[in-house]
């Protein structure tokens, strides 16, 4: 066994595999919970994906959105991206095809108290036609000219919307001083 590098002789013990980092229990109350957004853009016919939260949502009742979710433990953010399309709107996109739109760090939202950071993708390439495919949470979904977007709109995304279409900053601070 090697010996103490102060050179007094101490055997010290070398790091085996049972030695690696743990996965420390998440500290929720300092937590900033992780989000992905996805706007589907058909630049040929100048259209997005929306969706119209329905009156059982959790937030925003009635508001517009874009397909948007939480990320799962240990879930890559492009992963996310492509499990929340798919599961809201039965959309399927590779996770090479995500460009980085916006990001959007904000103070505070829903179910977390510390701040939230959605990292909005753009995606122009896709597979199927966009449905509701939870309908407890969505009145609908369908594609909306870019040039009609809803003024009842979530306003986080409705400015990483109105932002990407336009060429503006790809980063927000909301609801920071």
């Amino acid at each position: 066994m090697p010996t103490d590098p102060v050179g007094e002789g101490t055997p010290v013990a070398q790091p085996t595999a049972d030695d690696q980092p743990k996965a420390l229990m998440p500290t929720l109350e300092s937590m900033t919970l992780l989000v992905a957004a996805v706007i589907v853009h058909d630049k040929a016919t100048s259209r997005v994906v929306l969706l119209q939260r329905s009156d059982q949502a959790k937030f925003a009742k009635g508001r517009w959105d874009l397909p948007v979710g939480k990320s799962e433990p240990g879930e890559p953010i492009t992963a996310t991206a492509v499990r929340e399309l798919y599961e809201e709107t039965g959309l399927t996109v590779k996770p090479e095809a995500l460009k980085v739109a916006r990001i959007i760090h904000g103070a505070w939202g829903v179910e977390a108290p510390n701040g939230f950071l959605t990292v909005v993708f753009v995606a122009d390439e896709w597979s199927g036609e966009p449905e509701n495919r939870e309908p407890r949470k969505h009145a609908q979904v369908r594609w909306v000219d870019t040039g009609a977007i809803p003024e009842e709109f979530v306003e986080t995304t409705a400015s990483a919307l109105h932002r990407y279409l336009a060429g503006g900053p790809q980063v927000s601070l909301d609801g920071w001083n």
